[in-house]
């Protein structure tokens, strides 16, 4: 509001001027920014795919040319960070891939007059096992991968034995 004399009396009717309120949305929950739709995401910003490559590669550069300890400590953990978030990405490709895959089949066999069937989560699980279960053998990891699978249930199985102490 305008600052007024205080020696003039005030009139009955004040000129106010109103101030528009400033109105925050959340692009998460408005619709006006649509529909989450991953597809379309990634096609959008596929570019940021190439800049986090040359980041990658320039952390690479950085950590080899580092002397200093601690320096060379944290530019270690962004390398991982990286390198987990990239594979991350890749592995949730690859079940979009696969989830099209089969609505694509399930379209086609719509088509040809058969009732659709629908895998369940346990199916789903079973398929996405034993695709990676082909995948080691292929790179020739599924010894050792089978070998911690068996330790960690060994030391899980010693956990739920009653202890030699409380007999």
């Amino acid at each position: 509001p305008l600052e007024v004399s205080a020696k003039k009396p005030v009139p009955f009717l004040r000129q106010v001027i109103s101030v528009k309120k400033k109105v925050r949305r959340d692009p998460r929950f408005d619709d006006l920014s649509g529909e989450y739709k991953p597809e379309i995401f990634m096609k959008t910003y596929s570019f940021l795919d190439s800049i986090k490559k040359q980041e990658k590669e320039m952390v690479q550069k950085q950590l080899k040319k580092c002397r200093d300890v601690e320096q060379k400590e944290k530019l270690q953990q962004l390398l991982n960070r990286m390198t987990q978030q990239e594979q991350a990405q890749k592995k949730q490709q690859k079940l979009r891939e696969r989830e099209l895959f089969l609505k694509r089949q399930q379209r086609e066999l719509a088509k040809q007059g058969k009732k659709p069937f629908f895998l369940k989560k346990s199916e789903k699980r079973k398929l996405e096992l034993a695709e990676k279960y082909a995948e080691l053998k292929r790179s020739g990891k599924l010894e050792s991968f089978l070998n911690k699978k068996r330790k960690r249930n060994a030391i899980k199985d010693k956990r739920r034995l009653p202890s030699q102490q409380n007999l």
